[in-house]
């Protein structure tokens, strides 16, 4: 891991590799470690990046809220910080499949695809962004704990919860290592996030959509319905896997990215 130097502060990166620049970006409320079998998969193929967003792991925490063009902000500097000069492949699950949609409408230069996990283009409807400003209230009276408990049982599918018990363990390891203030701050953030729906159309890099057959938050047919609307995107639906199927079922999401990253030149990654 490097700290690399963006606007008002720092990220914690993970860089490594040589070929393809493949950038992964974490979701809500968990760090880089939650992309470590990708990064297992991919690091002998690729040139990995992997950041902990601000507020999360070991990056800079700023206080009151943290927007997602803020986030790909510090995405556009950590790829000028690691040197990376070629498009890249941008990976983002959940939370950072809404930085995906600020990262191209800012940064549209530096996109050679996009790989879009459990996520969604639409808005937080007035009910859904309230509940994130109370639960970021909450989290910062009583800590990431409240974060942990409020968002775990939508997370991984039951079947996952119940097979393994190790993986429910280091997801809760991820949040808790989060500052509260890192958490309210991207909490507000989303709660903020301007509806994207109208780029979808727009979109003109090869695009991949992920999802998990059993995800409660993204379910499979929104995301379907959200790849009809990109040009040309490909809709792959893991089973076995909940809201973060990069982590419940990797081989089925590596194979799916792999096969992407083939398409894309015509030789494996």
């Amino acid at each position: 891991m490097q700290h690399v130097a963006v606007s008002n502060g720092m990220l914690n990166v993970f860089a490594q590799g040589k070929g393809t620049p493949l950038l992964f970006v974490h979701g809500f409320p968990l760090n880089h470690g939650m992309w470590h079998l990708q990064v297992d998969a991919f690091t002998k193929k690729t040139r990995v990046i992997v950041p902990d967003l601000r507020g999360f792991g070991e990056s800079t925490v700023t206080v009151g809220t943290v927007g997602m063009e803020e986030m790909s902000d510090d995405l556009h500097g950590v790829l000028h910080g690691v040197w990376v000069d070629k498009p890249v492949v941008f990976c983002g699950l959940s939370m950072g499949g809404y930085v995906a949609w600020q990262f191209f409408r800012k940064y549209r230069s530096q996109l050679r695809a996009l790989i879009l996990c459990d996520t969604r283009a639409t808005a937080d409807t007035p009910e859904a962004a309230a509940g994130r400003q109370k639960l970021a209230e909450t989290v910062m009276a009583e800590g990431g704990q409240a974060a942990y408990d409020a968002v775990l049982p939508k997370l991984l599918s039951p079947k996952t919860t119940e097979r393994w018990p190790e993986l429910v363990a280091n997801v809760k390891s991820m949040v808790l290592r989060n500052k509260p203030a890192g958490i309210a701050a991207a909490l507000r953030g989303m709660a903020a996030r301007p509806d994207c729906t109208d780029i979808l159309p727009q979109i003109d890099v090869p695009t991949l959509v992920i999802c998990g057959q059993d995800d409660q938050i993204t379910p499979p047919a929104e995301m379907q319905n959200m790849a009809e609307a990109i040009p040309g995107a490909q809709f792959v639906q893991i089973p076995n896997a909940g809201h973060l199927a990069p982590l419940e079922n990797p081989d089925a999401v590596n194979g799916a990215i792999n096969r992407f990253l083939i398409s894309l030149d015509g030789r494996p990654a």
